[in-house]
C-alpha cells in the first residue's frame, strides 16, 4: 500500500477499471485500482485515500477490501446471435471493517491498520456484483470508454509537431548542402584542367581514393547491418498491421507475438544483406559471418531473456514464461531462422559485390589533424541528440505501458513517430557525414554506424531516469528484471537506428562521388 501496488483483473477479456474524476470534471478510467493507500504520521493523505473523507487518521493504512463490480452487457435479444456480450467491466474500491463472517454487511466504519501494527491480523474480502442491459453500446466499442478517458492525444500532437520542426531544419541543411554547396563544389571539380589545380582543392573530393576504403571489423559491421535490417522490416510491419487494428490492445499480447513471429520468418533479408555487405568489405571468412549474423545478437537477447526468467521462476513469479515456451522458442530459432539466415547469406555471397563509383588507392591517404568537432566521439554524441528528441515523449507512454500497467493504444502516433525517427537518423547522419568528409577524414563507415545508433545511449539513460524518478521498486531482483529487460530495448535499438543512419549515409556518399570524373 506504501508503494501504491495495484490489482489488476480481466473479465472476457476486458480489464476490470476504476472510474474516477479528474479536474475539469473529466473523468478518468485506470485499468487497475490500488490494493489501499496510506495516511502518513505528518496527515498527508497517500494515492487513493484522497477518494475518502474519512481516510484521515494519521500514520494508518486502509485496505481496500470490498469491491462493488457493475458489468454492463449488449443483448442479443432483438440481433441475430445468441447470448449477451460484456462491453463495460467497472468497480468501486471500498474499505469496511468486518467483525463477524457470517454476518456481512457492507457498511461501517473503514479497515484500518496502523502503522506499527505487528501482531497477526484476519482479512475479510467481500465483493458485489451488479449486472447492466446497454444496448446503445456496441461491442465493437467496448474499449472507446477507457481510451477517451486518457487525455494523452494533445500530447501526443504536441510531440509530433515537435519532431516535424526538427525534421524541417535537418532537410533544410541537407538540401542547402546537396542543392548549394555539392553542386558547386561538383562543377567546379568536373572544370579542372590539370592536376597542378586539383592540387589546389581540398575538402571531400580530395580523398575519393580512400573513401571506400574497407572499414577495421568489417564482419562485426556486417553482422551489425544484417540484423539491423531484420528488426527494421519486423518492426515496419508490425507497427503497420497495428495501426490497421489488427494489433489491438483486445488482443493481449498480440503485438509481442506478432513481433516475434515476423522476426523469425525475416532471417532471409539479415543473411542477405550481412553476407553482400561483407563480400563488399572484400572479407572471405564467410562461413564465420553466416553464424556470427544467426546466432550472435538472437544469442545476447536469449541469454538476457533467460536469466530475467530464472529471477522470475525462483521468486515463484506468476509472469515467468514456462520451460515448453522457451524450448518452443528455441525450436523457432534454430529450425527456422537460422536456415532462412543461410538461405539468404548464400544468395548474398553469390551475387558480385556492390561496385562503387571510384576506385581505392594501394596506399592511404594520411588524415589531417582534426578539429574537435570533427573528432569521432563528439560527432557520434551530437549525431544521437536529435533523434531522440523526436522520440522521448513518446518514449515516455510506452515506458509507462510496461512498468506502470498503462494502456499504449495510439498505434498512429507510434508509427508517424517511427517515420520521423528514420528520416532524422538518415538526415542527421548524412549532415556529419558531409562534414567529417570535408576535414578529409574518410573513416565513415563506422562512424555513420553508430552516429544515429548512439540514440540507443540516450535511451538508456532516459530509462535510468525513468526508473529513479517515476518508479518506486525495492528489491534486488526487480532491478535486475528492470535494466535487464531494458537491456533488451536498447540493444534492438542500437541497431534498428545504426542500420538506418549507415545505409542513409552509404547512399549519400555513392551519389556524391558518382558525379565526380575520377578515375
Amino acid at each position: 500500500m506504501q508503494l501504491n501496488y495495484q490489482h489488476h483483473w480481466i473479465i472476457d477479456n476486458m480489464p476490470v477499471t476504476w472510474c474516477y474524476d479528474v479536474e475539469d470534471g473529466q473523468k478518468y478510467c485506470n485499468p487497475g485500482f490500488p490494493i489501499g493507500c496510506f495516511v502518513t504520521p505528518s496527515g498527508r493523505t497517500k494515492d487513493a485515500c484522497n477518494i475518502n473523507s474519512e481516510f484521515n487518521k494519521k500514520n494508518t493504512f486502509y485496505l481496500f477490501n470490498h469491491v462493488d463490480i457493475t458489468i454492463t452487457y449488449h443483448s442479443a435479444k432483438d440481433e441475430n446471435w445468441p447470448g449477451a456480450r460484456l462491453v463495460t467491466a467497472r468497480l468501486e474500491p471500498k474499505s469496511y471493517k468486518h467483525t463477524d463472517e457470517d454476518q456481512l454487511t457492507c457498511e461501517g466504519s473503514p479497515m484500518e491498520i496502523p502503522g506499527e501494527f505487528t501482531k497477526k491480523l484476519k482479512l475479510i474480502y467481500t465483493y458485489s456484483v451488479k449486472f447492466e442491459e446497454n444496448n446503445n453500446i456496441k461491442w465493437a466499442s467496448r474499449w472507446d470508454y477507457i481510451l477517451e478517458s486518457m487525455p494523452h492525444t494533445n500530447i501526443q500532437w504536441f510531440s509530433i509537431m515537435n519532431s516535424l520542426v526538427i525534421v524541417l531544419f535537418l532537410s533544410g541543411m541537407v538540401a542547402m548542402i546537396l542543392l548549394r554547396t555539392l553542386h558547386k563544389d561538383i562543377a567546379r571539380y568536373n572544370q579542372i584542367g590539370s592536376a597542378e589545380d586539383a592540387q589546389e582543392e581540398f575538402g571531400w573530393k580530395l580523398v575519393h581514393g580512400d573513401v571506400f576504403r574497407p572499414p577495421k571489423k568489417a564482419m562485426l559491421l556486417a553482422v551489425f547491418l544484417g540484423q539491423g535490417t531484420q528488426i527494421f522490416i519486423m518492426t515496419f510491419i508490425t507497427l503497420f498491421l497495428a495501426c490497421l487494428g489488427f494489433l489491438s490492445p483486445a488482443n493481449r499480447g498480440a503485438l509481442m507475438t506478432c513481433a516475434v513471429v515476423l522476426w523469425v520468418l525475416l532471417g532471409t533479408p539479415a543473411g542477405y544483406v550481412s553476407a553482400k555487405m561483407y563480400k563488399t568489405f572484400r572479407g572471405g571468412k564467410w562461413k564465420t559471418n553466416v553464424l556470427l549474423t544467426a546466432l550472435l545478437c538472437p544469442g545476447i537477447i536469449f541469454a538476457d531473456f533467460f536469466i530475467m526468467n530464472l529471477i522470475l521462476w525462483v521468486k515463484g513469479s506468476s509472469a515467468a514464461i514456462p520451460f515448453g515456451t522457451l524450448v518452443a522458442i528455441l525450436a523457432m530459432w534454430f529450425g527456422i531462422s537460422v536456415p532462412l539466415t543461410f538461405i539468404g547469406a548464400y544468395f548474398g555471397f553469390k551475387e558480385q559485390p556492390i561496385e562503387h563509383p571510384v576506385r581505392t588507392n594501394q596506399i592511404p591517404r594520411q588524415i589531417p589533424e582534426q578539429s574537435f568537432f570533427t573528432k569521432p566521439l563528439p560527432g557520434i554524441i551530437m549525431g544521437g541528440i536529435l533523434p531522440f528528441g523526436c522520440i522521448f515523449i513518446q518514449l515516455f507512454f510506452i515506458l509507462n505501458s510496461i512498468w506502470s500497467h498503462q494502456m499504449y493504444y495510439m498505434f498512429g502516433f507510434l508509427f508517424l513517430v517511427f517515420i520521423i525517427l528514420l528520416i532524422t537518423c538518415s538526415e542527421a547522419t548524412v549532415l556529419l557525414c558531409y562534414f567529417h568528409l570535408c576535414a578529409e577524414d574518410y573513416h565513415w563507415w563506422w562512424r555513420a554506424f553508430l552516429t544515429s545508433s548512439f540514440t540507443a545511449i540516450y535511451l538508456l539513460i532516459y530509462a535510468v531516469h525513468y526508473f529513479f524518478s517515476k518508479l518506486q521498486i525495492t528489491g534486488t531482483a526487480s532491478t535486475i528484471l528492470y535494466f535487464g529487460y531494458t537491456m533488451i530495448m536498447v540493444l534492438i535499438f542500437f541497431l534498428f537506428t545504426g542500420t538506418i543512419g549507415f545505409f542513409a549515409c552509404f547512399w549519400f556518399v555513392s551519389k556524391i562521388y558518382s558525379v565526380l570524373k575520377v578515375d
